[in-house]
């Protein structure tokens, strides 16, 4: 993998090669879904702004497009300055903003340069992925992952604004509220988050009215509650939706009825223990741990993950490797073998659709990678000590 980090002369500056193909891969991408006129989710997400400008439902089916949209009204603000150019200008650069600002976030880490660029390797396929899509998930993930580096770098106003927009959009960003822990700005914190609320529930109101983006909100919340109520009820087929842990619970066994409970309830626990380890919070190496954990959890506990919401988890996934490559060599070249099968080459031609079809997506078992370093993770923020000399000596 190292030859990736190789550096070349790039209108005058030193790129690595792994920053070059990043932004190829999200490239080829978009052009190749352009080429074939597969844009189906950025027409979703575009005619979100125009129903929002005409007042017209966010969620009722058109003939625009298949399918209905799930985001917040919100996102008609953040889908707006590319909504209104012609869809071939506007897809590609939403793709290339998506890109960037995943780039971005991994880079405002505080961790080695080489880990920066070990992370963006192994995640660019998968980020490749998500553009195929033309989805939103890049910048979701990117999202929580800056909510951390803004907490870190004592810049909450900008953290907490990244929480609300993330929660109004797509609920996944009320997890970054778990970060509230280690702000050392705490009071500073919750009067932030409560004015980016206010301030973001009523931006869409400047080109639509009150009166219908508080309807358009009570309105989502109906839609969420019957996608739900479709991804579950449909666990035991081969769909793209239930990427989880419940999911794959309900294909193995073949019973759709499976609650979720029995996993969230037990999750939210192991999530929450950990946060009374209150002297661990000065490891740098217990903080990325969490945000770790946090990018894990919202997918492979969500009912609604699918393969390119996966996107979201792989730098979380990323983050445990660079944390234990060097001390437990075996275990991390394994998990990342399986990582690449499992996770991020399964949805790809590289797979035998065989085993891509009747295995990997019939027991949703892209999630199972993720799954077990989660795991790891929780026992790592549990039980060890992250303060001792051994472990604070580790460069990261």
């Amino acid at each position: 993998m190292s030859f990736l980090f190789k550096e070349y002369n790039v209108f005058r500056r030193k790129i690595p090669l792994i920053t070059i193909i990043w932004f190829t891969l999200a490239l080829v991408a978009v052009v190749s879904e352009l080429s074939r006129n597969s844009i189906n989710n950025y027409l979703i997400f575009k005619y979100v702004f125009w129903h929002a400008i005409d007042q017209q439902s966010l969620y009722a089916i058109y003939p625009e497009y298949v399918d209905t949209n799930h985001y917040g009204p919100l996102f008609s603000v953040v889908i707006a300055p590319f909504a209104v150019l012609p869809n071939w200008l506007g897809c590609s650069l939403w793709a290339l903003a998506n890109a960037w600002i995943l780039f971005y976030a991994i880079n405002r880490l505080k961790i080695s340069r080489r880990n920066k660029l070990i992370i963006l390797a192994i995640s660019a396929i998968e980020m490749m992925t998500s553009i195929h899509s033309v989805q939103f998930n890049p910048a979701t993930g990117a999202w929580l992952i800056l909510t951390y580096a803004l907490v870190e770098d004592e810049e909450d106003f900008w953290a907490t604004m990244f929480i609300a927009a993330g929660f109004l959009i797509k609920l996944y960003g009320i997890v970054g509220l778990l970060f509230f822990v280690f702000s050392k700005h705490k009071v500073k914190f919750i009067l932030y988050f409560i004015f980016w609320m206010i301030v973001l529930f009523c931006l869409p109101m400047v080109f639509s009215s009150p009166s219908y983006i508080i309807d358009s909100y009570k309105e989502w919340i109906q839609s969420l509650a019957v996608k739900n109520e479709k991804n579950t009820s449909g666990s035991v087929v081969a769909t793209f939706q239930d990427i989880s842990v419940m999911g794959m619970a309900r294909r193995i066994s073949g019973d759709p009825t499976v609650s979720s409970l029995i996993f969230l309830v037990p999750a939210a626990a192991l999530i929450l223990i950990p946060l009374l380890r209150f002297k661990q919070y000065l490891s740098d190496k217990f903080r990325l741990s969490y945000l770790a954990i946090v990018l894990i959890t919202v997918i492979v506990f969500s009912s609604s993950a699918e393969s390119a919401t996966y996107v979201i988890a792989l730098p979380g996934a990323c983050i445990w490797y660079i944390l234990h490559r060097n001390n437990y060599k075996t275990a991390s070249r394994v998990m990342l073998i399986l990582l690449f099968l499992f996770t991020i080459l399964s949805p790809t031609d590289l797979v035998p659709r065989f085993f891509r079809e009747n295995v990997v997506r019939a027991h949703s078992l892209k999630a199972l990678p993720c799954f077990l370093i989660w795991l790891w993770l929780i026992a790592d923020v549990m039980f060890k000590d992250f303060l001792s000399p051994a472990t604070t000596k580790q460069q990261i």
